[in-house]
């Protein structure tokens, strides 16, 4: 039996260094597949799936909003949250390049620049989650409160 090959990332680097309690949890990564096929592969409940959007506002100031994975960002509440006109996704080349992880594999833990981070607010209140650990294929499940103490993100609430 062959074991699988877990990548170290900066996203479990950081976790470690920061005492997160968390599970690495990988699976099958299909491009384009998102946190529907995650949840698929890991038979859990797609809400349980925490997406990192790396967004930008009209400035081009970048910044990370986690969301539930069945649910969308009303970019307009989001613009109006941060007293901007505009919220738009970044191309995924800044988004790289502003957080050292490739589109589909980006965590929100160690990321190359100090982003802000924002948070759907109701993910504070679910039993655990999976977020991405920094490779495409690979999450890491831990209690919301976990990632709420190391990344202290600010709660919103724009979820459509």
């Amino acid at each position: 039996m062959t074991r699988e090959r877990i990548p170290v990332t900066p996203g479990i680097l950081a976790m470690k260094r920061h005492g997160v309690v968390f599970t690495l949890r990988p699976y099958r990564y299909e491009e384009h597949g998102g946190a529907r096929v995650s949840a698929r592969e890991l038979g859990v409940d797609e809400h349980l799936v925490i997406k990192t959007l790396v967004m930008e506002d009209d400035r081009g100031i970048p910044l990370i909003i986690l969301m539930n994975g069945d649910r969308q960002v009303s970019t307009k509440a989001l613009a109006r949250r941060l007293g901007v006109k505009a919220v738009s996704p970044s191309d995924p080349r800044v988004a790289e390049r502003n957080t050292g992880y490739r589109v589909g594999g980006t965590s929100p833990f160690g990321t190359k620049k100090p982003l802000r981070i924002f948070m759907e607010e109701s993910i504070a209140e679910l039993p655990r989650i999976l977020i991405n650990a920094g490779s495409r294929g690979l999450l890491a499940e831990m209690s919301p409160a976990e990632l709420i103490r190391i990344l202290k993100p600010v709660a919103v609430k724009v979820a459509i």
